[in-house]
């Protein structure tokens, strides 16, 4: 599917990888993996290579816009690009490709006719054993003129089988002066200390940065750790804190508040440095043991897989400010 919301773009820190793809078409491999954290644009760059791929008229720097091709890309119509993810009504946080999707590929890539064709198979962390063989096949016999592209975070995911029949391409390898480049020109009010804690925060990733510079819950950190020590200290009302942090965030921003600040305070424990650097620790790592803080990690995991399955999110936060409260 192509996202007309994902920007078809190469980055400044992937213009590397960009001139190595495009000077070796089209004796490319005809498997593909592209790599990086969140964050960094791969999807925006693998929009750009397959838009490339099947212009009809290539330009060094990216496709035409304007042939037939690209046309067909633009109204999601292409007949031949194919794009295989997870289920849409299934978008859950460990739904897999299903073999089906796999195996229907076949005749597909085997297929002869004018032209090349791509397929982009992403999260490629989500096939599951069975779904991985059957792609097996596909690297080992694709047809001609065939580029098979996978998106991953974390290649190592990747069954060792499928990761030797693909070429890699980091695409989130940048230097602290590009990434700092990058956020000043699209985050132009920011102060550099606030700069150095997105930059934290979203693990160097540029994009992860201006996202999380968007986001509510950035600015209500503070206000958060101050009523959680409150509650560990004075071992109560956990009931109308949990009801006033469900109306100030969704559920969503809250977690991902609230996995950022456990993690930096399991970092503490450890001695080992925090990403949201502007906080202090203090108070509250003195309140909890080390098997209490994991304990709480794997309460916020469930919590996560009770989301979907439709509990009441009101009643999980519930849970999780008694469990803060340690008595």
């Amino acid at each position: 599917m192509f996202d007309p919301e994902i920007p078809s773009q190469v980055y400044p820190w992937q213009q590397q990888v960009w001139q190595t793809l495009t000077s070796r078409f089209p004796l490319l491999g005809h498997g593909l993996l592209f790599y990086g954290k969140p964050g960094c644009g791969k999807e925006s760059f693998a929009q750009h290579f397959l838009s490339w791929v099947l212009c009809l008229h290539k330009q060094s720097n990216g496709p035409c816009g304007e042939c037939a091709s690209c046309q067909w890309i633009k109204s999601d119509t292409h007949p031949n690009y194919v794009h295989i993810s997870t289920d849409e009504e299934n978008k859950k946080q460990n739904a897999k490709i299903k073999i089906e999707k796999i195996r229907d590929l076949l005749p597909f890539v085997q297929q002869t006719g004018e032209g090349w064709r791509v397929v982009v198979i992403e999260p490629a962390e989500a096939l599951n054993m069975a779904s991985a063989n059957a792609l097996l096949k596909t690297l080992e016999e694709p047809g001609e003129r065939v580029v098979i592209i996978l998106l991953a975070d974390h290649y190592l995911k990747l069954p060792a089988t499928i990761r030797s029949r693909l070429q890699h391409f980091a695409l989130d390898r940048l230097s602290s002066g590009q990434l700092q480049e990058y956020l000043q020109q699209h985050l132009q009010d920011v102060s550099a200390e606030r700069l150095q804690l997105l930059s934290q925060l979203a693990n160097q990733m540029p994009l992860r940065a201006i996202e999380l510079a968007q986001s509510e819950w950035i600015q209500q950190r503070q206000d958060f750790i101050q009523d959680w020590q409150k509650l560990v200290q004075q071992k109560n009302q956990p009931m109308t804190l949990s009801s006033k942090w469900t109306k100030l965030l969704n559920f969503t921003d809250f977690i991902q508040m609230f996995e950022y600040l456990l993690c930096d305070l399991i970092c503490v424990k450890l001695q080992q440095n925090i990403k949201n650097i502007d906080l202090d620790f203090s108070v509250l790592q003195s309140q909890y043991s080390l098997e209490i803080l994991f304990e709480l990690y794997a309460e916020m995991q469930q919590g996560k897989r009770f989301v979907e399955q439709n509990v009441q999110t009101n009643l999980i936060l519930d849970q999780l400010f008694i469990k803060l409260m340690n008595v």
